[in-house]
């Protein structure tokens, strides 16, 4: 597979890019516990219909932090005027990119051709559910006393082993690629450069999910921790052209460990829609 990679001057940032293959253009968005490297066997399968794009948000990955205030919707609507992406196309993310998704589509409704959402929901979902608080806390606690190999390792429990499993319940190489991708976000964060000030709107996301006549995708892993598996629930029941699909023995990044039947359920609902 050929593909173009190179860093594209964005807001005062340097954004790590890869494009690849032809066609209408799929974008993909990474999770905040991860980096372009989640969307590996997306990217390379998807390339073969499709013009993939999948990029290191600021402060993830190849994307380093720098110096003061920056918005990740600015971001992606620079990368993609900078790297003439067509429109529409299909766009995805997961968790804090799903979140970016829904504001972007929300924003520019006519770009986004099929939106797909992974472990996410709208700005502004106030949900009655358990969290694991008690990791949480240890997780700030390492990272503030500067033990980022700690702090990655407990974000991997939370996000990657997920609810009612543990690491020896999940594929070791698969969970070392995700724990080292957390690491080197935790890494950049720790700089203290960059300070994310979120867009702000006349309402949030979650009151304009009617909005959103695009077809929607919602992908959750059963195993991802209760809020987001009651976001998908709610997104299902507002989102005025939805499909959910529940990913069984799957955590935060459901696509990293079942690709095969996560590319199904997309390849089903492209089809489809």
């Amino acid at each position: 597979m050929d593909k173009i990679t190179g860093f594209a001057d964005v807001n005062g940032a340097q954004l790590y890019y890869e494009v690849a293959g032809e066609g209408t253009p799929f974008v993909m968005v990474h999770a905040g516990v991860a980096n372009n490297r989640m969307w590996d066997n997306e990217f390379t399968h998807f390339a073969d219909k499709y013009k993939v794009l999948r990029f290191d948000m600021r402060g993830y990955g190849k994307s380093k932090p720098v110096d003061g205030e920056f918005n990740i919707q600015d971001d992606l609507e620079t990368l993609l005027e900078t790297l003439d992406i067509d429109t529409p196309f299909i766009l995805m993310g997961c968790s804090i990119g799903g979140g970016l998704a829904i504001d972007f589509t929300l924003t520019h409704p006519t770009k986004v051709k099929h939106l797909i959402l992974v472990g996410s929901g709208p700005a502004g979902l106030d949900l009655d559910a358990e969290e694991p608080e008690e990791l949480f806390a240890e997780a700030e606690k390492a990272f503030k006393s500067g033990d980022i190999d700690r702090a990655a390792e407990i974000d991997t429990q939370i996000w990657f082993d997920g609810v009612g499993r543990t690491k020896d319940d999940v594929d070791a190489t698969v969970r070392a690629k995700a724990l080292d991708m957390d690491r080197i976000a935790l890494t950049h964060y720790a700089t203290g450069l960059g300070k994310h000030v979120r867009k702000e709107f006349d309402k949030p996301a979650v009151e304009r999910l009617g909005e959103i006549t695009t077809p929607t995708l919602v992908i959750v892993g059963k195993n991802d921790i209760e809020y987001l598996r009651l976001s998908a629930d709610y997104m299902e029941k507002h989102l005025p052209n939805p499909t959910k699909v529940v990913m069984d023995n799957a955590a935060h990044l459901p696509n990293m460990e079942h690709p095969e039947i996560f590319r199904q359920a997309i390849e089903a609902f492209l089809t489809s829609n």
